[in-house]
């Protein structure tokens, strides 16, 4: 075996990068704080400090094939949107599949992470551990931290005046686990993200009174697009993207406002963002809509201020008598092992080289998988991540010089503004991201020649969904059933929904939805022709 590389977690990421120094020949040691895999994905009926935790109701926002690890595709018979168990099942498989159990020592916390001294010559770390009250330190090559971004809750009390005088149960969602609890209680629920909306949606079967609480609004959008297809088969594709990084932004901004309001005026139900133009991850709920019209979820703006049992909002208007109120406001991100300042700089934010690597560092050899977000999944995310960033620690892959990753870091960050209205954020573009880590490997897929060589294939790679099979058409990894997989993806999409027989499944035309939308303006321009004519 080669270098020795300490992975902090066994989740999705640490599985990833578990795998990906198995195909470089290193030597990999995975630490995992709780007595399984899963991360995220594993659900306890009780939050446990340091862990992720989710409730028991949590199905995916990314359908199956858009979610997997590119060489291992789903069972067809999965569901497109999966429950949580379902994910713990396929992580499981995917591991044993793999042999990477044998490699991850569980029950075991990671209590310090620190540069050995000869570190500017070596790159060595010292790790230390605890397991039945035991410490023990190794000395490892490299360290790539898969902890995730969903352990430590954001939980800004201080931003509410008088609710150290509210009488009420008050706490994080993290802790929320199923609504029998909350039958016949007036509940508010602070935060306007996925978890706030689908823990308000769910007490709104038992609660007498749920309402939102939303400081700035967010786009909702169902699972279900069109022709009743998973949003993202449809909507994240190259095309697509082309057209966004192409068109003026105005147009760009239009087309996404257009197609964020495509169900519902999200005005009239008082969800509508404050810069609807910003491409912030958007709340995937396919019951909001439905409850805010049946009057079992109202939406209010930000709370002015508590009272002992009651909240005051910013329009002047008051829930009173309120039982409970959850904080659905997100996480934040530490990692109380070793020294933040190695992965912070400026305005103590984090600053990393393409959201892995420090890039201050005298040796490559720390980097962070998984504290990224997009509009795409993570699982394919931190698959490729892992898998350049174990070619950088392992040397066939180099980072540049210190001056042109900082310059790579503020174009970055710039962009981020732009698009997201802040830098200060772990949202990206995931087909441009995934483009360029694909490159970095060898791994990206050649538009121009599929086209030439493979024309069948090249349609699907660019107009239909960007699965992770494109990740592993050619280069270092190639999966020899990637094409069979991508020409396949919708029959295995549509498999497990035909449990009635009713004629024969319709799969997308890809090339149709776009000439129906740039069929109107030629219509335009070829009557304005005629008419100067």
């Amino acid at each position: 075996m080669g270098k020795r590389v300490a992975i902090i977690g066994a989740g999705v990421s640490g599985l990833a990068t578990i795998r990906s120094c198995l195909e470089e020949g290193l030597e990999p040691t995975c630490f995992e704080k709780s007595e399984d895999i899963g991360g995220l994905w594993k659900f306890s009926d009780h939050a446990e400090e340091g862990r992720a935790s989710i409730y028991q109701s949590v199905f995916t926002n990314s359908s199956k094939e858009m979610m997997c690890f590119p060489d291992f595709p789903y069972p067809d018979h999965f569901p497109n949107f999966m429950h949580n168990n379902k994910i713990q099942e396929y992580i499981t498989v995917f591991a044993k599949e793999k042999n990477l159990l044998k490699y991850i020592q569980f029950k075991t916390l990671v209590s310090s992470v620190n540069k050995r001294p000869d570190f500017s010559v070596t790159g060595q770390w010292d790790v230390t551990t605890e397991r039945d009250g035991k410490k023990e330190s190794t000395v490892f090559d490299a360290v790539l931290i898969c902890s995730g971004h969903h352990v430590y809750p954001n939980l800004p009390k201080e931003s509410f005046p008088g609710l150290r005088l509210f009488k009420g149960k008050c706490f994080h969602s993290r802790e929320y686990k199923e609504p029998g609890i909350f039958k016949g209680k007036r509940v508010l629920v602070i935060g306007l993200g996925n978890s706030g909306c689908d823990i308000a949606t769910e007490l709104s079967r038992t609660a007498k009174q749920v309402i939102i609480s939303s400081r700035s609004g967010s786009w909702v959008i169902s699972r279900v697009w069109d022709d009743g297809y998973p949003w993202d088969m449809v909507l994240v594709n190259r095309f697509e993207t082309f057209l966004k990084n192409n068109l003026p932004k105005a147009i760009s901004d239009w087309w996404y406002k257009k197609k964020m309001n495509a169900k519902f005026k999200h005005e009239n139900y008082g969800l509508m963002p404050l810069n609807g133009t910003l491409r912030k991850e958007p709340v995937f709920n396919d019951e909001l809509p439905a409850c805010i019209l049946c009057g079992t979820v109202s939406i209010k703006p930000n709370v002015k201020e508590f009272t002992e049992t009651s909240a005051i909002f910013e329009d002047g208007t008051v829930f009173e008598a309120i039982d409970c109120v959850i904080f659905a406001t997100g996480y934040g991100y530490a990692y109380p092992f070793f020294d933040e300042s190695i992965i912070k700089s400026r305005n103590n934010e984090i600053t990393l080289f393409k959201d892995i690597f420090p890039p201050s560092l005298e040796k490559p050899t720390l980097g962070i998988i998984g504290l990224v977000q997009s509009l795409g999944a993570a699982i394919p995310t931190v698959d490729l991540q892992a898998r350049w960033a174990v070619k950088v620690v392992k040397g066939t892959c180099t980072l540049p010089s210190i001056t042109d990753m900082m310059n790579d870091i503020d174009k970055k960050m710039r962009e981020r503004l732009k698009w997201f209205g802040t830098s200060n954020t772990m949202l990206t573009d995931y087909i441009n991201y995934m483009d360029e880590l694909a490159s970095f490997i060898g791994a990206k897929p050649n538009i121009p020649w599929l086209f030439l060589t493979d024309p069948k294939l090249a349609v699907e790679v660019f107009f239909g969904p960007c699965s992770p099979y494109q990740f592993r058409l050619v280069g270092p990894g190639k999966w020899p059933g990637a094409r069979n997989a991508i020409l396949t993806q919708w029959d295995r999409t549509l498999k497990p929904m035909k449990t009635r027989a009713v004629g024969t499944p319709l799969k997308p035309c890809l090339l149709c939805r776009w000439v129906r939308l740039l069929a109107l303006p030629i219509l335009v321009v070829a009557i304005f022709l005629a008419w100067i004519q």
